[in-house]
């Protein structure tokens, strides 16, 4: 997924550690946050509400994606139940085609410049 963002020059910094992700989140401000539910140390929608909670973040377009069909379909009931709260999250699920995700991040990020 990095290669093809970098491919297309997009800018890319990637977050191992999920206890931190929010705090970079905020400092770096990105134009589009990619979103992996399963963290290991922090749960991906832990960070996901932190990000929409916080008036600085609030507005972060974020693509969750995770391989767990049971998650996914947990996050599309967030997001349908509270669409203001939520705006601009978009949930892909594993396996997805490269191609897919691209055309989504240039659709995120064309809309945010607009």
């Amino acid at each position: 997924m990095r290669r093809v963002l970098e491919d297309e020059q997009y800018q890319v910094s990637i977050l191992q550690d999920g206890r931190e992700a929010f705090a970079r989140v905020k400092i770096q401000l990105p134009d589009l946050l990619i979103l992996d539910l399963k963290l290991g140390d922090v749960s991906g929608q832990d960070i996901l509400k932190q990000l929409k909670d916080d008036h600085v973040t609030a507005d972060i377009p974020v693509i969750v994606y995770t391989a767990a069909v049971l998650e996914a379909e947990e996050v599309n009931r967030l997001v349908l139940s509270n669409p203001r709260y939520y705006h601009d999250v978009h949930v892909v699920q594993k396996p997805f085609e490269l191609e897919s995700l691209l055309t989504l991040v240039q659709r995120l990020l064309h809309e945010t410049v607009s």
